[in-house]
């Protein structure tokens, strides 16, 4: 299986994610629902690199022959969620940016129409107000 050099790369590597996922939480650079999947890959890999036979053992069970298939897999698997969850994220904050730029763009055409009306009754000029440059 893995060399001795491997495992301690692989456990030095689970072990710094985990300590760069909680302390971006710390920073508040994370959110706590990404740093979930975070912990739970890097545990992942701590565990895989500490137990290598446990990746073997799990490959056979599911009728992989080469546990760096079953990795690769997972890997591909995990990719594909994340991705799937940030498009959904970003569908999201687009609808919310459209909808925040309408209710601007409606509140800025009602602050005019108070401003005209309030210089209407007090008898001068309305004010002009240049639009923004987009």
């Amino acid at each position: 299986m893995a060399g001795p050099r491997l495992t301690i790369v692989s456990v030095i590597v689970a072990l710094a994610a985990l300590v760069l996922v909680f302390e971006l939480l710390r920073r508040r650079r994370l959110r706590e629902k990404y740093a979930v999947i975070w912990v739970v890959i890097s545990i992942g890999t701590l565990v895989v690199a500490l137990f290598p036979r446990l990746l073997g053992g799990v490959a056979a069970l599911v009728g992989i022959q080469t546990p760096s298939n079953l990795l690769f897999f997972a890997s591909l698997i995990i990719l594909f969620a994340v991705s799937l969850q940030l498009s959904r994220e970003v569908g999201l904050l687009e609808e919310q940016s459209r909808k925040l730029a309408e209710e601007i763009g409606t509140l800025k055409l009602r602050m005019d129409a108070v401003e005209k009306e309030r210089a209407a009754e007090q008898g001068r000029p309305p004010s002009v107000t240049v639009p923004d440059s987009e």
